[in-house]
């Protein structure tokens, strides 16, 4: 990544994770599974939502992501429609965008 949010983040191998935003939601978890406020089978749940939406990943085949796609909709009461924090780095994506820049930039357009 080339702004200033990518000190925050980690690059574990394809797997990228947003350090701050993974403290807060995986340690809210935590804390609401001490205070008592949810049971250890829903936190489990709460805490797997990013893990489930990465089984969406455009380069996995075709049955994983419709199971990923159908356990994503599951998700989606407990966040796993937001950004993920934790997640498949998408380089081909990348380079296109990178390129489609290029290419606007080049035409007076960036």
């Amino acid at each position: 990544m080339s702004d200033d949010s990518a000190i925050l983040e980690i690059r574990v191998g394809p797997v990228l994770v947003d350090v701050p935003r993974s403290l807060g939601y995986f340690g809210g978890v935590g804390g609401a599974l001490a205070l008592g406020l949810v049971d250890p089978p829903l936190a489990a749940f709460i805490a797997a939502a990013p893990f489930l939406v990465m089984l969406t990943h455009r380069r996995l085949p075709v049955p994983i992501r419709f199971v990923g796609e159908a356990l994503e909709g599951a998700a989606k009461p407990v966040g796993g429609d937001d950004d993920g924090y934790v997640k498949l780095q998408d380089e081909q994506r990348d380079r296109e965008r990178a390129r489609a820049l290029a290419a606007a930039t080049r035409r007076g357009g960036g």
